[in-house]
């Protein structure tokens, strides 16, 4: 996996590999690629399930969110088990969870059934969610420290991307052979099976390649193990840094009792209180309403659209949130998180206005699409990719991953709750009779409104520094 380019001049044992970094990185992101997959298969899935179980908005609320909760047990169970055995075991849980599910989930006759391989796959997109950032957080130097980061984001965006084409290829292709009827019928009974069947092959994918790939070096010094973690420093960085960065992680981790209790002592609470709050703020504005029920939104909001347009519109939605993620890796390390996190909330709390006037107004125009999409990209350039990084910076070594654990927790709690409640507010006859199914959109809008004070008020800029640096930002001075 390494290669013989470097970063720096110098003799060989000197200069740390750019291709091995990179590697192990795109290995860990891996993870946020079949996060992205499990979420967003439900999207091409739902309305056949609903037809197939006879689901009501409730009952069709709980098969989408269900998986939510296992998210919330994933990564509490996650934070645990990272700072225990270490991140790359986490990892491989988590694709076992993958695996399983996608299997499990093609069978189901019941809605209890499905939801409890749904679950399963959740335990395995919460272990996911936050491990696979701090992995990539703590093997990477700080200087590319959110570029990096961010590749998992865009590794989450592409597969969605990947499973919206396999929806759509399902869907229309090899159904659409048959008469429309019959394509329907089959739509209905096996071609949603299909699509949670093929989550299997990134999830066999993922378990593969994380045999090759190194224990993160700043858990091994946790663990007593600096002999590991400085060999794996030096293949990334180069023996003269690996050195000065083994001292720095030593200084740090002398400071740290490794109990979850330190961040309660003083400076420390509110390093927790604001990765809680960003954690919670980049649910409750509404993204994964969009991920999840992109095609039913096409068809209330955009004129004319029927099933297959609706699976082609979440296409390019996809397009749209990873091309925009590539610009958030480009321009993270460069612009910083600060002003990318206050930028996107304000394009989104906008887009969110507009598509609630559109709907309010019972404008059902195909421009309507251009709001969603403003939405989706503000997303992907900000609150998306660096709220992850965020919460990867943050926390003290020792205790990260179960510190990274309560603010995941508390996101995937959030997002069960936008998920849960948005076909039940959708279809809420007061709210529709006086919103016109433009309360939830303004909701969300509000919600933007407060990650902008929050990262504006309690958000410090970490652009550039250390893990290290970072921890001791938060520290009172004697």
């Amino acid at each position: 996996m390494a290669d013989d380019r470097r970063r720096d001049g110098g003799s060989p044992g000197e200069r740390g590999s750019t291709g091995f970094l990179v590697a192990i990185c795109l290995v860990a992101a891996l993870g946020g690629l079949l996060f992205g997959y499990d979420t967003a298969v439900i999207s091409g899935a739902i309305e056949f399930i609903e037809k197939y179980l006879g689901l009501d908005a409730t009952a069709k609320g709980w098969a989408s969110a269900s998986a939510l909760l296992g998210c919330a047990a994933g990564a509490a169970l996650a934070g645990l088990l990272s700072d225990a055995l270490g991140r790359k075991k986490v990892l491989v849980l988590a694709a076992l969870c993958f695996l399983v599910s996608a299997v499990g989930a093609a069978l189901p006759e019941s809605l209890a059934a499905l939801v409890v391989f749904r679950i399963i796959g959740g335990l395995g997109i919460g272990a996911a969610s936050m491990t696979s950032p701090m992995y990539i957080a703590e093997v990477t130097p700080a200087r590319i420290r959110g570029r990096m980061v961010s590749v998992n984001q865009f590794a989450i965006v592409s597969g969605m991307l990947i499973v919206y084409f396999v929806n759509y290829f399902i869907a229309h292709h090899v159904a659409g052979a048959a008469a429309p009827e019959a394509a329907e019928a089959w739509n209905t009974q096996t071609g949603w099976r299909w699509m949670f069947a093929s989550g299997a092959l990134p999830a066999i994918l993922l378990l593969a390649c994380l045999f090759f790939v190194p224990e993160s070096p700043r858990w091994l010094t946790a663990a007593g193990r600096e002999d590991r973690a400085v060999q794996v420093l030096a293949r990334i960085n180069g023996s003269t840094r690996a050195g000065e960065e083994m001292r720095e992680i030593k200084a740090a981790l002398a400071q740290e009792g490794g109990r979850l209790a330190e961040l309660l002592q003083p400076g420390m609470k509110l390093v927790l209180v604001v990765g809680v709050a960003l954690a919670v703020l980049q649910q409750v504005t509404g993204i994964n309403v969009f991920l999840y029920y992109a095609p039913e939104i096409f068809k209330n909001l955009v004129a004319g659209t029927k099933d297959d347009a609706a699976l082609l519109q979440t296409v390019v939605v996809g397009v749209v949130n990873i091309s925009f993620t590539v610009v958030a890796i480009w321009t993270v390390d460069r612009l910083g998180r600060r002003p990318l996190m206050m930028a996107g909330a304000a394009g989104m709390g906008v887009s969110l206005a507009a598509l609630g006037a559109a709907a309010y107004l019972d404008r059902t125009e195909g421009w309507v699409l251009v709001f969603i999409l403003g939405y989706i990209a503000s997303f992907a350039l900000s609150v998306g990719p660096v709220t992850w990084v965020i919460l990867a910076e943050i926390f003290p070594t020792r205790i990260r991953g179960r510190a990274m654990a309560i603010a995941t927790v508390c996101l995937w709690l959030a997002n069960y709750a936008v998920s849960q409640t948005f076909p039940m507010m959708d279809k809420n006859e007061w709210l529709a009779a006086t919103f016109n199914h433009a309360f939830p959109f303004w909701l969300y809008g509000v919600f933007c409104i407060a990650l902008i004070l929050v990262v504006r008020f309690a958000v410090p800029e970490t652009k550039g520094r250390s893990l290290e640096e970072i921890e001791r930002m938060w520290r009172p001075r004697p």
